[in-house]
């Protein structure tokens, strides 16, 4: 059975605007009338940039929190590359890295506009590629809705206007890009990234040990893949964020909840033509109710938007499912998972919220952000096959426990 958009009613309590009531519809209708809806696909890969000399440590973390392993390397013009998958289903991974510190483009230029990333000027997250058929027609169509795109000569890195490729500018709200690809992202030859290049066998050894800690405490099979992905942005741009993220890809707006307690919401939307979310992860937006000035009246906690004035519009965290059941008496696989990880030396926030008894419910928890991504890695798992995205308890008490984590005042960092 198809997903009938028009007549889907959003979950939540966030009250929306009229303006956001008026335009959602329209948004849909036009990615149909246009043909969009027709040309864009489900998630093929998820795009990050680290520093120069962070690329190997990241893979080797990437390796140990999350299901993803390396399949291949390549030089390219301006950057290195490392591709890493999970399943051939799921979206895969692309990290890539500067070959020279002095490199300068939009990531390096935002980030120096903020205290808590102008330390690591070349990280941040980049953004998705979607899977697309016709990438000349997606771009005229796209253009004609004033969605800007970038093209040779327009860019300092040579990938975002690559053949086979397609990316956005960067979102005025978000800061992410939106890339669209033909390409069959688990031949990785096919990409064209520059020249293959192979890892030292020191560098494999240590990807080895790496897979084998996964393999030996058996937290690697019940890392499944990405959830969601969520980005941090201000409070006056939410509606914008998410109806211009539609206005690119073939996902609809779930619904958003209003976390009072946090001065936040959280905003999620998914993709109708997958029958597992992990073959095209959420896209979750989380903003401010009020802004930061008008907050100052209540003087409630805002994470969210001390957040973006520390770090900047960005990613915030990328969520891993765990395998729903019982791994020990007492003990749901997530516990287990987090239990082995912090044996490992692997920092958490605070503790796994949420009950799994014997009601469908979800527990999760935030991991520390790393220091080769920024991005916090959440663990999740949707116990009892439950069919809901979130909980508000759940998402208050991660939100409040982020927040203690990224703290600036007055030129003090606080980690």
């Amino acid at each position: 059975m198809s997903f009938d958009l028009m007549s889907y009613q959003p979950r939540g309590d966030k009250k929306n605007s009229d303006f956001f009531a008026e335009y959602l519809p329209k948004i849909y209708e036009r990615r149909t009338s246009s043909g969009l809806a027709d040309l864009v696909g489900p998630m093929k890969a998820i795009v990050m940039q680290v520093e120069r000399d962070a690329l190997f440590d990241t893979l080797v973390e990437l390796y140990v929190m999350t299901p993803y392993r390396h399949t291949a390397s390549y030089l390219g013009q301006t950057h290195k590359f490392a591709i890493l998958h999970s399943q051939p289903q799921f979206p895969a991974l692309i990290v890539m890295a500067p070959l020279s510190d002095a490199f300068e483009d939009f990531i390096s230029r935002v980030n120096r506009m903020y205290p808590l990333a102008r330390g690591t000027p070349q990280t941040r997250y980049v953004g998705e590629i979607y899977g697309a058929s016709d990438l000349d027609t997606l771009t005229r169509t796209l253009e004609d809705q004033s969605i800007r795109f970038e093209y040779s000569g327009e860019t300092e890195n040579p990938f975002y206007s690559a053949q086979g490729f397609r990316f956005t500018t960067p979102s005025d709200f978000t800061c992410n890009r939106v890339g669209y690809s033909s390409q069959d992202f688990n031949d990785t030859d096919s990409l064209g990234l520059g020249e293959r290049v192979l890892l030292s066998d020191e560098e494999q050894a240590r990807l080895d040990q790496a897979a084998g800690f996964g393999q030996d405490s058996k937290i690697a099979p019940l890392m499944l893949g990405i959830d969601h992905l969520a980005t941090r942005i201000l409070a006056g741009e939410r509606e914008d964020a998410i109806l211009e993220f539609l206005t690119m890809v073939p996902y609809y707006f779930w619904g958003a909840y209003n976390i009072f307690d946090m001065n936040s919401s959280t905003n999620v939307n998914r993709n109708p033509t997958v029958d597992d979310d992990k073959k095209s992860p959420a896209k979750v937006f989380t903003a401010n109710n009020t802004p930061s000035f008008v907050n100052s009246f209540a003087k409630l906690p805002m994470p969210t938007e001390d957040f973006v004035r520390n770090f900047g519009r960005r990613l915030h965290h990328m969520a891993v499912e765990i395998q729903d059941g019982d791994h020990n008496a007492g003990e749901k696989n997530v516990d287990f998972v987090v239990n082995t990880l912090k044996d490992k030396g692997v920092p958490f926030l605070a503790h796994v919220v949420g009950e799994c008894k014997d009601d469908p419910n979800l527990k999760q928890i935030f991991s520390k952000h790393s220091k080769n991504t920024l991005l916090i890695t959440e663990y999740i798992e949707r116990c009892h096959k439950y069919d809901g995205f979130f909980t508000k308890d759940n998402v208050a008490a991660l939100t409040a426990a982020a927040g203690q984590d990224e703290q600036y005042q007055h030129g003090q960092v606080f980690d």
